[in-house]
């Protein structure tokens, strides 16, 4: 979970600037990321603040809500994350350097007298997928349900947009700054080049005799040492009986009734069409949409085209004029429609901008009698139905819940009610291990854990058609170890791996002991007196490790991390044995004379550095602006997150 955090807060410009939501995370991201800050330090008692930021204030309150914020949309990667795991990862700290980034870069905007547009800001929240009706257009509907999701208002939200764009015009040519100097890359390239040969041995712990078989108080023991190795999470046993398409399977055939309305009712699908697919880009003025349609003119794709300039573009597939209309506007339909594949057209007024679209694609849709439209139909009207049924089934299900029981609902409705295993969480029955966990049973399972002993059935949904279960909680086998006498074999096998591989460890630091003090590593291996693998030589270039490397072995890896003629101990996985590693000759690389490396070198360095340059361009706004750390309120705030107590409150 921490490693999923690090991956997570780190961001193309650094650890800590947070920047390009809008682009990166989607409107609703930049929604939930306000950070609230007051109006001035004396808003808030002195106490209370955790950072003055110019002269703007952020209080403890107000990190600890965006922490909170933070964990809720990190959670969406990760369901199981919580606050400790998130502080634990270094969450807590990439908030708050988050917010000081984004109040610094907001006051050093003003400063600089940076403005952005209305209509700037109105295409942003315009364009944002996730405010788009089933039409592809902005949804004002969802727009005000998303505001009032995170509790904010249309201008809060605006302001925020405002310091988002400002900041990212400030950072965004900073991290562009690729240039490397030959001299700067020289000696990394060079290093890339380094080659080192060396020798490997192996000891196998099967090498080492296993010795006696352990007795009963070692067992014990040993058992009693690692119980926590044998013990087996909390299982839950649940009774269910499904309610699928197949139960209602009479009750939902369609008539020849229903396929004739259906067919008329959609008469128009079934008529000959124009049908067309039309690619098309909103932009907030004239003059952007009319540089973006000339070069679109000229040969470049115009999905190309709208992404270079920050946008995404909309696709509408084999849409028809009357659609298309409702979509955009009249004017705009007409537009389209009017030409041939291939053409840009625009740029037209829009009601939030300007609109250039192109014609990809055209095809005439041929008409088709009720005959031929009956498959599709039938199919069509079979899952209305059979949704319509299953959910008013589920409904009455529900309601009789308050005054039935499971049993009792299952042979009134002829079910056939079925019973798990003791199951994990996950859905694995530990008693079969080698059995793969139903997929099936995933969302029952799901609901069993999450209910409480004594809980009454409940209905559970299980897919798009309709399906549900009706299921219920019925046993909970806490979580124990396996008594030794039902796993004795797999303790002993335990105990005398882990035996050998002691044995193992110690005649392996004897061969490092004595090549270390001159003896050849060859002659070191065959005093063991051990049957082992053959002494194998082991050599390879830097640029193999820093390549990948998580491809790269751990004993090459570890050729890399040695000095010259010493000899190394290396534990192989899953308690296989231990390597033996020399190395006797390390090449050193010279890239001079090859151009080819050191550019690719440079290109490599010049990923890094634009970062690292925005990074000190952050601090220096900071240094700009002024930062004041309440290092002990926010030390106290860490802690509570932890569910600890702060230093500061011990006697």
């Amino acid at each position: 979970m921490i490693s999923f955090i690090r991956r997570f807060i780190t961001n193309p410009i650094g650890a800590t600037v947070a920047l390009g939501f809008v682009a990166l995370m989607g409107l609703i991201f930049v929604l939930s990321d306000r950070a609230g800050l007051s109006g001035s330090g004396s808003s808030a008692a002195r106490g209370d603040v955790a950072v003055t930021v110019g002269n703007k204030t952020i209080t403890v309150a107000e990190l600890r809500a965006a922490a909170q914020r933070d964990v809720d949309q990190y959670r969406q990667q990760n369901p199981q994350l919580d606050m400790a795991g998130f502080v634990a990862g270094g969450g807590f700290e990439a908030t708050v350097e988050r917010m000081i980034d984004s109040a610094a870069f907001r006051a050093y905007a003003k400063q600089q007298g940076m403005i952005v547009s209305k209509k700037s800001v109105d295409g942003i929240i315009a364009s944002q997928p996730s405010l788009a009706g089933i039409d592809g257009k902005f949804d004002p509907k969802k727009y005000e349900a998303a505001l009032q999701q995170i509790g904010s208002s249309d201008a809060q939200v605006r302001e925020d947009l405002t310091d988002q764009i400002v900041t990212r015009h400030l950072v965004i040519p900073t991290v562009g700054a690729t240039q490397v100097p030959v001299q700067l890359a020289l000696p990394y390239s060079s290093l890339l080049l380094e080659q080192r040969r060396g020798l490997i041995g192996f000891i196998p712990t099967q090498a080492v005799p296993a010795g006696p078989a352990p007795t009963d108080a070692e067992l014990t023991t040993y058992y009693t040492r690692n119980v926590s190795r044998y013990r087996v999470p909390e299982r839950r046993i649940l009774r269910y009986a499904l309610v699928n398409p197949a139960t209602v399977a009479a009750q939902v055939t369609p008539t020849e009734a229903e396929i004739a309305a259906a067919y008329k009712a959609q008469s128009a699908k079934y008529a000959p069409a124009d049908l067309r697919t039309i690619v098309q880009v909103v932009l907030a003025d004239q003059a952007a949409a009319t540089a973006l349609a000339a070069k679109v003119r000229s040969g470049t794709p115009i999905e190309a085209a709208a992404r270079a300039a920050g946008l995404e573009p909309i696709t509408a597939s084999d849409v028809q004029k009357a659609a298309y209309g409702t979509q955009s506007s009249v004017e705009i339909a007409n537009a389209a429609f009017a030409g041939k594949v291939g053409d840009v057209v625009g740029p037209l007024r829009a009601p939030l901008g300007f609109v250039v679209l192109k014609i990809e694609k055209q095809r005439t849709q041929a008409a088709k009698t009720l005959a031929e439209a009956t498959p599709e139909l039938k199919a069509a009207v079979l899952t209305q139905k059979t949704g319509t049924v299953l959910g008013t089934l589920r409904a009455r299900f529900d309601d009789a819940l308050a005054r039935d029981h499971f049993d009792g609902l299952v042979a009134k409705n002829k079910l056939t009610a079925l019973r798990t295993p003791a199951l994990l969480a996950n859905g694995a029955d530990p008693d079969a291990p080698t059995a793969k966990p139903d997929s099936a049973l995933a969302q029952i399972v799901a609901a069993g854990f999450a209910a409480q002993a004594g809980d009454e059935a409940q209905t559970i949904p299980l897919g798009t058609d309709g399906s549900f279960a009706l299921a219920q909680l019925d046993k909970i086998v806490a979580a124990a170890p396996r008594p030794l006498a039902q796993i004795r074999d797999i303790v002993a096998r335990d105990f005398t791996i882990e035996r050998s591989q002691r044995a193992a460890r110690q005649v392996a630091a004897t061969v490092v002991a004595a090549a270390s003090k001159g003896t050849p590593l060859a002659q070191a291996l065959g005093a063991t007196g051990l049957k082992l693998p053959p002494l194998r030589p082991i050599a390879g270039p830097r640029a193999q490790l820093l390549a990948n490397p998580r491809a790269v072995l751990p004993p090459l890896a570890l050729l890399f991390a040695m000095a010259q003629n010493t000899t190394k101990l290396l534990e192989a996985p899953e308690n296989a044995g231990f390597f033996v590693i020399h190395l006797d000759t390390i090449v050193p690389g010279d890239a001079r004379g090859k151009p080819q490396v050191i550019a690719g070198t440079r290109s490599d360095i010049g990923k890094m550095i634009g970062r690292e340059y925005a990074a000190q361009f952050g601090k220096a706004v900071q240094r700009a602006i002024g930062v004041k750390r309440n290092a002990a309120a926010i030390a106290k705030l860490k802690a509570d997150l932890l569910g600890g107590a702060s230093a500061t409150d011990q006697p």
